[in-house]
């Protein structure tokens, strides 16, 4: 696929689900991995661990994305002591679901600083060291939800959709730097975490209809490993502010 021998990759949310299969792919191709949880400890270890078996080099590290100071600080000293950070990956994400008469404030908060927040936090933190490299790659993991919206799902939506404009901006912001920034866009993928607004057809009937009326196909799942490295490998220097959806 591609060479990531001797770069040094951080994957946000990387426990489980997406997060899981991007610090595998990644570090199948040589890339030392840093996946971060924030609750379920024995999951990233588990994810180490298949890793490892699999002759690759990874660790799990605790963070709380929702927490902006927790993120600076954390991606701050692993750049440091790695002596390099060349990949982000910001996939840690939550969603909190209801119509927009329903939406408390605190779970909009929540949303947001998880989703939104912390995502950014961990790219300023990242882009200092990649600035100092003159050489790096940051991907936010946004949604199809992000780009059509989803009814019940305002403010995840919401949350997904910034990251793209983020993606965009960052891009032409450090381009001269040659930092690329990119955004990927899964379906769905049943895993925890998954939103709710994603549920599996009924009866046979419903095959080939949409999801609650909208175009999402119920039986597409994001094929998390054909896209795992996009905006990752050295060929991609000049793929910047693409939105990609699996």
């Amino acid at each position: 696929m591609f060479d990531l021998n001797g770069k040094t990759a951080l994957v946000t949310g990387g426990s489980r689900g997406i997060g899981s299969a991007v610090a595998e792919v990644l570090a199948r191709q040589g890339a030392r991995v840093i996946l971060t949880y924030v609750r379920d400890a024995e999951a990233a270890q588990r994810t180490v661990q298949r890793i490892e078996a699999a002759g690759g080099r990874a660790e799990a590290e605790k963070l709380d994305t929702a927490s902006y100071a927790q993120c600076e600080a954390t991606v701050s000293a692993l750049a440091k002591r790695m002596g390099a950070l060349d990949i982000l990956v910001a996939n840690a994400g939550i969603a909190i679901d209801g119509l927009l008469l329903r939406l408390r404030e605190p779970d909009l908060d929540s949303v947001l600083n998880v989703n939104l927040k912390g995502a950014l936090a961990c790219a300023q933190a990242a882009i200092k060291p990649m600035m100092k490299a003159r050489a790096g790659r940051i991907i936010f993991v946004s949604s199809v939800v992000g780009q059509m919206g989803n009814a019940g799902q305002v403010a995840y939506a919401a949350s997904k959709a910034a990251l793209i404009g983020a993606a965009k901006s960052l891009a032409r912001e450090y381009a001269s730097r040659n930092i690329t920034v990119n955004a990927l866009a899964p379906g769905y993928v049943g895993a925890a975490g998954s939103h709710a607004g994603w549920r599996a057809p009924r009866a046979p009937s419903d095959r080939g209809r949409s999801c609650r009326g909208h175009r999402f196909p119920r039986f597409r799942r994001s094929r998390l490993h054909h896209r795992s490295g996009f905006g990752c490998q050295r060929r991609h220097v000049h793929v910047r502010a693409h939105f990609l959806f699996t």
